[in-house]
């Protein structure tokens, strides 16, 4: 089977390459960097030619909702055209769990990229996940200094690399709509895994938690994030994934 992945470079994106290319599968990583542009879909249809199933896991940090559903409404736009142009079977998104409610700042990219891909003419699965182990660091290298202002924001972590094996597994099966949601092993707590992860790497930060105003801040500490009713479950807690080769470059 050939495989693109639409922001191969990137966290998830790696992890969905290695594991395709592990499996036998012939990949095309889409990305900037290899010189195809998804907001003007530059180069697009040539990347596609002859590709089977299209994983995206491309992303834009910003709290911005009108910049979030500008983003994700033209990204999807562009690879759902050049797929109708190219015949890819499969579109495979990654969306987050528990974000229905939640219209608002990236969530509202996220939940307009979901309708987007539902308009559209392709087969396709919507793979929701929670948030992963490694937003942890970014929350704190977004906060350089002695102390990290984070949201009150409660999560059911999961690895990165689960969730690239995740999307690999159904792009190899039948488009679904909607797959069942992915799920870290337990639940947690933002502020509680930064101190964590702070302890773990010997560093010196001050935690302080807050709660976020608006929709998107009290979606956040809702739960809804957590998930409900039938997951799948990974298998690499907080603590298994400090320990691993995947915990590196921790936030000075």
């Amino acid at each position: 089977m050939k495989i693109a992945v639409a922001g191969g470079t990137g966290l998830v994106g790696k992890f969905a390459v290695t594991a395709a290319e592990n499996r036998g599968h012939e990949v095309v990583s889409i990305s900037r960097r290899n010189g195809i542009d998804l907001i003007s879909g530059e180069g697009l249809a040539e990347a596609l030619n002859g590709v089977d199933v299209v994983i995206d896991v491309t992303n834009k940090t910003t709290l911005s909702a009108k910049a979030a559903r500008k983003f994700f409404s033209t990204v999807t736009d562009n690879l759902l055209s050049a797929e109708v142009q190219t015949g890819v079977k499969h579109h495979v998104a990654l969306s987050i769990v528990g974000i229905d409610e939640i219209d608002d700042g990236y969530y509202a990219g996220k939940l307009e990229q979901e309708r987007t891909i539902q308009k559209g003419t392709i087969p396709y699965t919507i793979a929701r996940s929670s948030q992963f182990h490694e937003f942890v660091t970014q929350q704190l290298q977004s906060m350089p200094g002695p102390i990290a202002l984070l949201p009150k924001c409660l999560m059911r972590p999961v690895a990165a690399r689960e969730v690239g094996q995740h999307l690999v597994d159904i792009a190899e099966g039948k488009p679904l709509k909607r797959a069942t949601d992915l799920v870290g092993p337990r639940n947690e707590v933002l502020a509680d895994l930064a101190r964590r992860q702070i302890a773990f790497d010997g560093l010196k930060k001050l935690v302080l938690e807050f709660p976020l105003p608006g929709v998107f801040g009290r979606g956040m500490a809702s739960g809804d994030l957590r998930g409900k009713g039938e997951t799948i479950v990974g298998k690499t807690t907080f603590d298994d994934w400090l320990e691993s080769p995947d915990h590196q470059n921790p936030p000075q």
